[in-house]
């Protein structure tokens, strides 16, 4: 199986499942910045769940045909990926940034609001989770304030918004299509 497939591929590829290697994350941003960074077991635990809840609700890289959780995993991009830190404030809320593997990532919107819908969508232990996309990214001013305004009409009515106007990326996001080896949608067209 093709390894841009998501498939399993050479060990030199991929970091073994369940492995928490920090030189192939990337380093927490501004977002995560003075809050409790998740590392080793902690990290693994809510990464494990992320990867859960994506395959839920088919949150995945268009690019590499994979569930947005294997990223993290992925060798030839050691500094794109998810990074978790618990809010030093409300300890109930968890605070996810994440960082594309180049600064024009095409699916930065899209991805970013399909994490946030994958967490807020079903009970978890958190109260909250906010999403934010690395500062590294061309649109991530445009993006994190669409994502600003979900996570208040969340906090609102206690619902994800699923309409016209919930943002899914700035204008270049919009367009995409993917198609998954298994025949299922790429990250665009998920069912949220």
């Amino acid at each position: 199986m093709n390894w841009l497939r998501g498939g399993d591929a050479d060990d030199d590829v991929f970091d073994e499942e369940g492995a928490y290697v920090p030189e192939h994350l990337p380093e927490p941003g501004a977002f995560l910045d003075g809050h409790e960074v998740l590392t080793g077991d902690d990290h693994l635990a809510v990464h494990a769940a992320s990867r859960e809840r994506f395959e839920e609700f088919g949150v995945y890289d268009a690019t590499f045909g994979y569930n947005l959780a294997q990223l993290n995993r992925d060798t030839r991009h050691p500094d794109a990926g998810l990074r978790y830190a618990v809010d030093d404030v409300a300890p109930d809320v968890l605070r996810v940034e994440f960082t594309p593997t180049t600064a024009f990532c095409p699916q930065s919107g899209t991805l970013v609001t399909g994490i946030f819908r994958a967490w807020n969508a079903s009970e978890s232990e958190y109260r909250l989770v906010s999403v934010r996309v690395a500062p590294m990214h061309q649109h991530s001013e445009a993006t994190n304030e669409k994502l600003a305004g979900l996570e208040e009409r969340y906090l609102e009515t206690g619902e994800v918004a699923v309409d016209e106007e919930s943002p899914t990326a700035s204008g270049a996001d919009e367009s995409e299509t993917g198609t998954r080896e298994d025949g299922g949608s790429g990250a665009s067209s998920a069912p949220f």
